[in-house]
């Protein structure tokens, strides 16, 4: 299956445990019309029975409630509680222990060997049935030790235009096996349409594209899904109006000679960013203090591997 926008993987946490977030995301985005077929016949089964199970709920009136759209993640694990009982955090570490080695050496070992023949999977390292579906949905959960179930984190890729943030971002999100998303996204099309005549940006017309990108970061972080997303945050007052929680979002700030940047974009076609503003960019740039500094003038392999040194990922 392809990469499911919305949809975590197993192995992210929710509270204490592991598979509920992603159960709960299953049920919105089978709601909102956006769950994949082969997902939908599979609903309230399998994974998703277990959970429930364990929970001791009833998977309708979990997702009538889920769908009520009044609580997040940890209101509604606080919810199942109160309905099923409250378990041990014994209990929660050998059912989340469980859950993540299903498929190694136990019952589900020749299930999970036959769907990895499937999908044409045969060879990737997937262990168990979560990796299986981080790999089946573009996933990589052995590059991110995906099973560490380390708390999630965003990383925020900074820069002026054409430094190559959106290059390193997709390069990092991919080997980190996480979400990526580009500043270009959450521009509004007023934006696009102005910066695609020359004409710079002001900081009115900024705040609703820094105020898309922190919402995305804040719901990122609230699901527990770690992510990689790009903005050129040149500004310090930007900085502040796209990072909601600084304490879990690791900042790096991608920096080079500006004649090697100007010659990099001169050579990109189709992008709506105009060379002749990448003197303006230069301009505005304030230093950030704090962010994890990378020369652009290294190729993205080596970016890359610098990041996740610097950042410990």
């Amino acid at each position: 299956m392809p990469n499911v926008p919305g949809l975590r993987s197993p192995y992210a946490v929710v509270g204490r445990l592991v598979y509920f977030g992603r159960m709960l995301d299953k049920i919105r985005l089978h709601a909102a019309g956006a769950l994949p077929a082969d997902y939908v016949v599979n609903l309230g089964k399998g994974f998703d029975g277990r959970c429930g199970s364990f929970l001791r709920v009833n998977y309708d009136e979990l997702k009538a409630r889920t769908l009520a759209g009044d609580l997040g993640d940890e209101a509604l694990l606080q919810w199942c509680e109160e309905r099923g009982g409250r378990r041990s955090d014994e209990e929660c570490e050998v059912w989340s222990g469980f859950m993540m080695k299903r498929g190694f050496r136990d019952a589900g070992a020749e299930i999970l060997a036959k769907r990895l023949r499937e999908s044409g999977l045969e060879g990737k390292p997937a262990a168990t049935m979560f990796d299986y579906l981080d790999f089946d949905e573009g996933l990589d959960p052995v590059a991110a030790r995906a099973w560490e179930l380390r708390p999630a984190t965003v990383v925020l890729i900074m820069g002026v235009s054409g430094s190559g943030k959106t290059t390193v971002g997709l390069a990092l999100a991919g080997a980190l096996g996480w979400t990526f998303r580009d500043a270009d996204d959450f521009h509004p099309a007023a934006n696009v349409a102005k910066m695609s005549a020359g004409q710079p940006l002001t900081d009115a017309d900024r705040a609703p594209w820094l105020a898309a990108i922190r919402a995305f970061i804040a719901a990122a972080l609230a699901r527990g899904e770690s992510a990689v997303v790009t903005c050129s945050a040149l500004k310090e007052t930007y900085r502040q109006a796209a990072i909601p929680d600084p304490a879990r979002v690791k900042l790096v700030h991608l920096s080079g000679d500006y004649g090697l940047i100007l010659e990099r974009m001169q050579q990109r076609q189709g992008h709506f960013m105009k060379a002749e503003m990448l003197q303006s960019q230069f301009a505005a740039l304030e230093a950030p203090r704090g962010a994890l500094a990378v020369d652009v003038a290294r190729t993205p392999a080596e970016i890359v591997a610098e990041i996740r040194r610097l950042a410990g990922l």
